[in-house]
């Protein structure tokens, strides 16, 4: 007997995604062109990059195993599902998704291997990362973006005061790993979504010499930039040129800390935060439909972010993001889905928590929140003035 997921699981294979843009499914639907008449692009990369979300546990290679290599269209086992999409909100639209990828002459046949995915609690890092292998010669080493989970999310505010997070270590290391295990004929491309985006351009700017040669391109997918101190080494400006980064025009995390490189606007069929999904990102043509720049009103609200980040100290920024997560913690819930889902539970569990914080924490978070929204109002005057 099958259980109510395999049920939802079987009627989502007949589903059509409802909607009439054109994004990377659609693309997938109408691009067969393979890799010797249609060179990779950035919208390639964002496939694939979406692919990495999914759970490869027992069925893609282990980074450390010798086995052979499975091929996309080898994902299509429906005794999986439950596993590989555990993490995902719309079933119907991920198998939608898939079934697209594996029928396509383009993808199908793109060999998979050097699966990663570890998660630790006690260092905060959540990451994984997959090989694809290509018949061009060339190999896309995708890191994936942040899962629902706490940790994921822990680990992405982290970046505003350590440098270098745990995923940013073993990006550098896997990819590093993989180059030792791949031809060195093979030339590489890395990217990613999100969080895999910032990793992918963190591991390109460091890892070893020979590896960074064979490096072609490097994709970030509207993922958060950096500190300074990144930018100010060679090995950034030896790559830098290589980087591709793309955000939609009402990015938020993708504007985060610095952004050095320069970037592409895509336009999205959503907005807001809703821009962040890859899905809706509107394509025509083979290619991103682009935008001349960030919308003004956002880019005025992330400039008042970046600028009040910058005011902070790291142990401050540490403090804000400690009490944050703490009153998360305090609700019982092991990531923002649940948190979601049952709103109105963890609503009283925030404001329980936040009652219990004690009196200085609160006063110097009450005092910092403060200080953002005073500074977002001097801004925003500021804006008004110059296009006065």
């Amino acid at each position: 007997m099958f259980s109510r997921y395999h049920k939802q699981v079987f009627q989502s294979c007949h589903s059509v995604y409802k909607t009439d843009m054109d994004n990377i499914i659609k693309y997938l639907k109408s691009n067969y062109d393979n890799w010797h008449n249609r060179e990779f692009g950035s919208v390639d990369s964002l496939v694939l990059s979406k692919l990495s979300y999914v759970r490869f546990e027992n069925i893609v290679p282990l980074l450390q195993d010798r086995a052979r290599p499975v091929q996309i269209y080898d994902l299509l086992k429906a005794e999986m599902y439950e596993s590989m999409f555990q993490d995902s909100r719309d079933i119907d639209t991920f198998l939608d998704f898939l079934n697209a990828l594996a029928a396509n002459p383009r993808f199908r046949q793109i060999q998979m291997n050097y699966y990663v995915n570890n998660s630790d609690p006690i260092t905060e890092k959540q990451f994984s990362a997959v090989t694809f292998l290509l018949d061009d010669n060339t190999s896309y080493i995708a890191f994936r973006g942040t899962d629902s989970t706490y940790i994921g999310w822990k680990e992405d505010f982290n970046m505003a005061y350590i440098s270098p997070v745990p995923s940013q270590e073993e990006g550098v290391m896997y990819l590093n790993a993989v180059a030792k295990r791949l031809s060195r004929t093979t030339k590489l491309r890395t990217g990613g979504h999100s969080k895999g985006g910032n990793i992918a351009v963190y591991s390109a700017i460091n890892c070893h010499p020979k590896t960074q040669k064979r490096i072609i391109s490097v994709y970030n997918h509207d993922g958060p930039g950096f500190k300074d101190s990144v930018f100010d080494s060679a090995e950034y400006l030896s790559i830098k040129e290589r980087i591709h980064t793309t955000l939609p025009e009402e990015s938020l995390v993708g504007m985060l800390l610095q952004h050095h490189e320069n970037y592409a606007v895509v336009k999205s069929s959503q907005r807001g935060i809703k821009q962040h999904d890859p899905l809706t990102w509107i394509i025509e043509n083979g290619d991103f439909v682009y935008t001349d720049s960030i919308k003004s009103d956002v880019l005025q609200r992330n400039n008042t972010l970046n600028e009040w980040l910058r005011m902070l100290s790291d142990e401050k920024r540490k403090a804000i993001i400690d009490v944050l997560f703490y009153v998360l913690e305090e609700t019982q819930t092991d990531n923002f889905r649940d948190l979601t889902e049952e709103w109105q539970k963890s609503a009283t569990s925030i404001l329980y928590a936040v009652k219990n914080i004690d009196p200085e924490t609160k006063k110097f978070v009450f005092k910092t929140i403060s200080e953002l929204a005073k500074l977002s109002i001097k801004n925003l005057f500021k804006s008004k003035d110059t296009h006065a």
